[in-house]
């Protein structure tokens, strides 16, 4: 079964790569850059995704089109480029999908299109009005809608996914994750709110500052601690690949990502107690992240059942800063 893979460079992309070439498809990549996976029955297309020449070759001869590469950006200067990938590079990709006539299309969508920080009530379940906030949150959903016209107009299925936040349990515990350093850390949280403008918060975050490296706790303007879903790669890829194989999710939209979110307070203490490093506290102006979203839809339909919980993932993520240390 030849499959195409947009993303295949990514953290998820190329790890669903491998997964399909370990059960024995043949596997198109498709990314800006190289995924270095070196295959007999892998073939990969260096491109952007709105560039039609390359989104062609790409599609040619598959049987199911993943496609699971986006530009992701949270500055208003992004947004052509944001449309540039995501709404451009779906639609072109679609018309590509549309000639070569796959079995599937399954589309990587985001939790943004709601936005779950902004809900109208928890959990977040599919039926939510999708109303985004942020230009990256329009641009999926601008994807979704492109999806979904393809699939009336084609008749081919369409299976989207709407993506926790996802993570490797190993960048967990790195200060120089782009994700988790400034969501756990507070020097790179430092930077982070600079290079965002955040003066107030900046102020709030020297003021804990004592030249260590530290942990730092999240929490809003009220002392609520934040709390957000964040989901191990791993799972994330057994959800796709579970929604690639299984029939019921012909035309179905899901969330997928951990079933249970994360409380930060709880989270950063164990880490402390694994690492010994500092934990601070600070309270930062605004309502803070605080969701939670519902995965009850492809748990019940498509029996998917995530694995590692966040223990499991700072386990993990402690054992691999330790090992970083031994070779520093």
């Amino acid at each position: 079964m030849p499959i195409l893979v947009t993303g295949s460079a990514g953290r998820v992309g190329s790890k669903v790569v491998q997964r399909l070439l370990d059960q024995g498809h043949a596997v198109t990549g498709f990314d800006l850059r190289s995924s270095t996976i070196n295959h007999r029955q892998y073939r990969e297309i260096i491109g952007s995704f709105d560039d039609r020449a390359s989104a062609a070759e790409a599609a040619e001869g598959a049987s199911a089109i993943l496609h699971l590469g986006a530009f992701m950006s949270w500055l208003p200067s992004d947004a052509d480029k944001l449309h540039r990938a995501n709404v451009d590079g779906t639609r072109i990709l679609l018309e590509q999908a549309a000639r070569v006539k796959p079995e599937r299309v399954l589309f990587a969508s985001s939790g943004e299109v709601y936005p779950e920080n902004v809900p109208d009530y928890l959990p977040v379940d599919e039926d939510h009005p999708l109303k985004p906030r942020s230009p990256y949150g329009l641009t999926k959903l601008l994807g979704e809608e492109l999806v979904r016209f393809f699939e009336r107009t084609s008749g081919i299925p369409a299976t989207i996914l709407r993506f926790s936040h996802t993570q490797d349990a190993a960048e967990l515990l790195d200060p120089a994750s782009f994700f988790s350093g400034p969501r756990f850390f507070l020097h790179p949280k430092i930077r982070q709110q600079e290079g965002l403008g955040n003066t107030a918060a900046v102020g709030r975050l020297r003021a804990i500052d004592d030249g260590r490296e530290s942990l730092v706790v999240s929490c809003n303007e009220n002392g609520r601690p934040f709390k957000m879903h964040i989901t191990d790669t791993r799972d994330m890829v057994d959800g796709i690949l579970l929604a690639l194989d299984n029939p019921k999710a012909a035309g179905r939209t899901y969330n997928l990502g951990a079933t249970a979110p994360v409380d930060f307070a709880e989270a950063l203490a164990l880490m402390a107690n694994l690492t010994n490093l500092p934990l601070k506290t600070v309270d930062l102006p605004g309502s803070g992240v605080f969701y939670e979203t519902s995965n009850a839809r492809i748990r019940e339909e498509l029996g998917f059942a995530p694995q590692w919980t966040i223990d499991r993932m700072i386990a993990e993520a402690a054992a691999a800063r330790a090992a970083r240390a031994k070779v520093a």
